[in-house]
């Protein structure tokens, strides 16, 4: 897997880049692994919802209740989930270059 990671915008200064890049993409792909089970989870909820909404029976609408919960909760865990993606980003970003999490060069203190 090391490999398949040693290529992708890593900076050619070397010695602990290539280290530094591959945590990234592992983070980015945990990340990007873990929002798409739940925007499947999603779709299935959808699916169920609306299944329960053209069958008109009082019991299965009740039930949408729950499941619209769920879904909303599912949304703001993406949403989360991209947030921390992003402040990881900018955070290895500035890292890599010597930059403090403002973007300043990090010997200066101004």
């Amino acid at each position: 897997m090391a490999d398949d990671n040693r290529n992708h915008g890593r900076d050619r200064r070397g010695g602990g880049e290539e280290e530094i890049d591959g945590e990234m993409w592992a983070n980015f792909s945990g990340t990007f692994r873990k929002v798409q089970t739940v925007l499947d989870r999603n779709r299935s909820l959808i699916q169920q919802v609306n299944d329960n909404h053209q069958s008109r029976i009082p019991d299965n609408m009740a039930k949408n209740v729950p499941l619209i919960q769920e879904i909303n909760h599912n949304i703001s865990t993406v949403s989360s989930l991209y947030s921390d993606l992003s402040s990881n980003f900018v955070s290895s970003y500035h890292h890599r270059n010597g930059k403090d999490a403002n973007g300043r060069d990090g010997g200066n203190k101004a």
